[in-house]
Protein backbone atom coordinates (compact mmCIF):
# COMPACT_ATOMS: atom_id res chain seq x y z
CA UNK A 1 0.00 0.00 0.00
CA UNK A 2 1.18 3.67 -0.68
CA UNK A 3 1.87 5.65 1.84
CA UNK A 4 0.22 8.65 2.85
CA UNK A 5 1.32 12.06 2.21
CA UNK A 6 -0.47 14.74 4.38
CA UNK A 7 0.83 18.20 2.68
CA UNK A 8 0.54 20.87 5.49
CA UNK A 9 -0.52 23.84 3.07
CA UNK A 10 -2.76 25.56 1.65
CA UNK A 11 -0.97 27.05 -1.86
CA UNK A 12 -2.96 25.53 -4.41
CA UNK A 13 0.43 25.67 -6.67
CA UNK A 14 1.80 22.74 -3.73
CA UNK A 15 -1.14 21.33 -3.41
CA UNK A 16 -0.89 21.12 -7.64
CA UNK A 17 2.69 19.94 -7.65
CA UNK A 18 2.47 17.26 -4.62
CA UNK A 19 0.16 15.38 -6.69
CA UNK A 20 2.71 14.98 -9.53
CA UNK A 21 4.33 12.76 -7.30
CA UNK A 22 1.27 9.67 -7.98
CA UNK A 23 1.17 8.91 -4.08
CA UNK A 24 -2.36 9.58 -1.92
CA UNK A 25 -2.32 13.13 -0.77
CA UNK A 26 -4.48 14.39 2.04
CA UNK A 27 -4.64 18.33 2.21
CA UNK A 28 -4.49 19.94 5.34
CA UNK A 29 -3.57 23.31 6.02
CA UNK A 30 -1.23 23.96 8.78
CA UNK A 31 -2.11 27.20 11.21
CA UNK A 32 1.18 27.52 12.77
CA UNK A 33 2.73 31.27 13.32
CA UNK A 34 4.83 32.16 10.73
CA UNK A 35 6.78 34.92 12.39
CA UNK A 36 10.76 34.08 12.84
CA UNK A 37 13.64 35.64 14.78
CA UNK A 38 15.14 38.78 12.98
CA UNK A 39 18.60 36.99 13.19
CA UNK A 40 17.89 34.25 11.05
CA UNK A 41 19.60 33.16 7.53
CA UNK A 42 17.42 32.74 4.87
CA UNK A 43 18.05 29.09 5.21
CA UNK A 44 16.96 28.98 8.70
CA UNK A 45 13.98 30.58 8.03
CA UNK A 46 12.50 28.52 5.51
CA UNK A 47 13.86 24.93 7.04
CA UNK A 48 12.08 26.73 10.29
CA UNK A 49 8.78 27.44 9.08
CA UNK A 50 8.50 24.45 7.31
CA UNK A 51 9.11 22.34 10.46
CA UNK A 52 6.63 24.48 11.85
CA UNK A 53 4.02 23.89 9.63
CA UNK A 54 4.87 20.11 10.12
CA UNK A 55 4.53 20.17 13.59
CA UNK A 56 1.61 21.76 13.93
CA UNK A 57 -0.50 19.29 11.50
CA UNK A 58 0.77 16.33 12.91
CA UNK A 59 0.12 17.62 16.53
CA UNK A 60 -3.92 18.02 15.30
CA UNK A 61 -3.19 15.05 13.74
CA UNK A 62 -2.50 13.85 17.11
CA UNK A 63 -5.71 14.98 18.67
CA UNK A 64 -7.94 14.20 16.29
CA UNK A 65 -8.01 10.39 14.11
CA UNK A 66 -4.91 8.62 14.09
CA UNK A 67 -3.43 8.83 10.41
CA UNK A 68 -0.39 7.29 9.56
CA UNK A 69 1.70 8.97 6.61
CA UNK A 70 4.46 11.44 6.47
CA UNK A 71 3.30 15.13 6.83
CA UNK A 72 5.17 17.88 4.41
CA UNK A 73 5.74 21.64 5.39
CA UNK A 74 7.42 23.71 3.12
CA UNK A 75 8.25 27.61 3.04
CA UNK A 76 9.25 29.65 0.22
CA UNK A 77 10.94 33.37 0.45
CA UNK A 78 12.86 35.74 -1.98
CA UNK A 79 15.83 37.38 -1.11
CA UNK A 80 17.80 40.03 -2.27
CA UNK A 81 21.36 41.44 -1.20
CA UNK A 82 20.19 39.95 1.89
CA UNK A 83 16.89 41.58 2.39
CA UNK A 84 14.23 39.04 2.64
CA UNK A 85 11.39 39.94 0.41
CA UNK A 86 8.13 37.96 1.76
CA UNK A 87 4.10 38.34 0.26
CA UNK A 88 2.93 41.89 0.03
CA UNK A 89 0.26 43.26 2.29
CA UNK A 90 -1.43 45.15 -0.70
CA UNK A 91 -0.67 46.37 -4.23
CA UNK A 92 1.07 49.17 -3.08
CA UNK A 93 3.74 46.58 -1.18
CA UNK A 94 3.60 44.29 -4.21
CA UNK A 95 4.76 47.20 -6.10
CA UNK A 96 7.35 48.31 -4.37
CA UNK A 97 8.94 44.80 -4.50
CA UNK A 98 8.47 44.03 -7.78
CA UNK A 99 10.75 47.45 -8.62
CA UNK A 100 12.66 45.96 -6.36
CA UNK A 101 13.82 43.03 -8.09
CA UNK A 102 13.16 43.67 -11.62
CA UNK A 103 16.44 44.00 -13.71
CA UNK A 104 18.79 42.36 -11.97
CA UNK A 105 19.01 38.92 -10.18
CA UNK A 106 17.91 37.53 -6.67
CA UNK A 107 17.67 34.05 -4.70
CA UNK A 108 14.73 32.25 -3.90
CA UNK A 109 14.67 29.65 -0.83
CA UNK A 110 12.27 27.00 -0.43
CA UNK A 111 12.57 25.12 2.62
CA UNK A 112 10.81 20.82 2.97
CA UNK A 113 10.22 19.21 6.19
CA UNK A 114 8.86 15.75 6.63
CA UNK A 115 7.48 14.24 9.61
CA UNK A 116 6.15 10.64 9.84
CA UNK A 117 3.01 10.61 11.87
CA UNK A 118 4.07 7.24 12.90
CA UNK A 119 7.33 7.61 14.57
CA UNK A 120 7.97 11.05 14.88
CA UNK A 121 11.01 10.70 12.71
CA UNK A 122 11.80 14.63 10.99
CA UNK A 123 13.83 15.72 8.39
CA UNK A 124 14.60 19.05 7.48
CA UNK A 125 16.04 20.66 4.10
CA UNK A 126 16.16 23.53 1.72
CA UNK A 127 17.18 24.57 -1.94
CA UNK A 128 17.96 27.92 -3.45
CA UNK A 129 17.83 29.13 -7.23
CA UNK A 130 18.98 32.18 -8.67
CA UNK A 131 16.50 34.04 -10.69
CA UNK A 132 16.75 37.17 -13.18
CA UNK A 133 13.84 38.94 -13.74
CA UNK A 134 13.55 41.70 -16.79
CA UNK A 135 13.56 44.88 -16.39
CA UNK A 136 10.22 46.19 -16.34
CA UNK A 137 8.79 49.91 -17.38
CA UNK A 138 6.15 51.20 -14.24
CA UNK A 139 3.37 50.48 -16.75
CA UNK A 140 4.29 46.82 -16.95
CA UNK A 141 4.31 46.38 -13.31
CA UNK A 142 1.60 48.14 -12.50
CA UNK A 143 -0.76 46.02 -14.92
CA UNK A 144 1.18 42.91 -12.91
CA UNK A 145 -0.08 44.26 -10.15
CA UNK A 146 -3.41 44.86 -11.37
CA UNK A 147 -3.76 41.09 -12.40
CA UNK A 148 -3.99 40.02 -8.83
CA UNK A 149 -1.61 37.52 -9.22
CA UNK A 150 1.09 38.95 -7.24
CA UNK A 151 -0.56 39.32 -3.67
CA UNK A 152 -0.43 36.19 -2.25
CA UNK A 153 3.51 35.49 -3.76
CA UNK A 154 6.52 35.84 -1.95
CA UNK A 155 8.31 38.01 -4.17
CA UNK A 156 4.84 39.41 -5.47
CA UNK A 157 5.32 37.02 -8.66
CA UNK A 158 4.49 33.44 -9.39
CA UNK A 159 6.61 31.94 -12.52
CA UNK A 160 3.88 29.83 -13.04
CA UNK A 161 1.36 32.11 -13.92
CA UNK A 162 1.72 35.50 -15.59
CA UNK A 163 4.72 36.13 -14.21
CA UNK A 164 6.86 33.35 -16.30
CA UNK A 165 6.71 36.52 -18.89
CA UNK A 166 8.83 38.55 -16.40
CA UNK A 167 11.54 35.99 -15.49
CA UNK A 168 14.44 36.47 -17.65
CA UNK A 169 16.18 33.31 -17.03
CA UNK A 170 16.83 30.79 -13.51
CA UNK A 171 19.82 28.80 -12.23
CA UNK A 172 18.92 26.00 -10.33
CA UNK A 173 15.90 23.65 -9.33
CA UNK A 174 12.14 25.64 -11.28
CA UNK A 175 10.32 23.80 -8.55
CA UNK A 176 12.05 25.84 -5.74
CA UNK A 177 10.67 28.99 -7.52
CA UNK A 178 7.24 27.81 -7.61
CA UNK A 179 7.12 26.79 -3.54
CA UNK A 180 7.98 22.90 -3.61
CA UNK A 181 10.98 21.56 -4.60
CA UNK A 182 10.50 17.89 -5.51
CA UNK A 183 13.33 16.32 -6.59
CA UNK A 184 14.51 17.49 -2.84
CA UNK A 185 11.37 16.49 -1.79
CA UNK A 186 11.60 12.94 -3.66
CA UNK A 187 15.45 12.23 -1.92
CA UNK A 188 14.28 13.13 1.66
CA UNK A 189 11.05 10.71 1.16
CA UNK A 190 13.43 7.97 0.36
CA UNK A 191 14.94 8.42 3.75
CA UNK A 192 11.42 7.28 5.19
CA UNK A 193 11.30 4.31 2.59
CA UNK A 194 8.72 5.69 0.11
CA UNK A 195 9.30 5.85 -3.08
CA UNK A 196 8.17 8.28 -5.79
CA UNK A 197 9.82 5.90 -8.95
Amino acid sequence: MSTLLILASSSPRRQELIRQLGLPVEVIASSADEQVEPDLSPAEIVETLSLRKAMSVCRNLQHGRPTQGIVIGSDTIVVKNGKVIGKPRDEQEALSFLQELQGDTHQVFSGVACIDTFTGRQAVSHSVTRVKMKALSKQQMERYVQSGEPLDKAGAYGIQGLGATIVERIEGDYFTVVGLPLALLSDMLSEFGVTVL
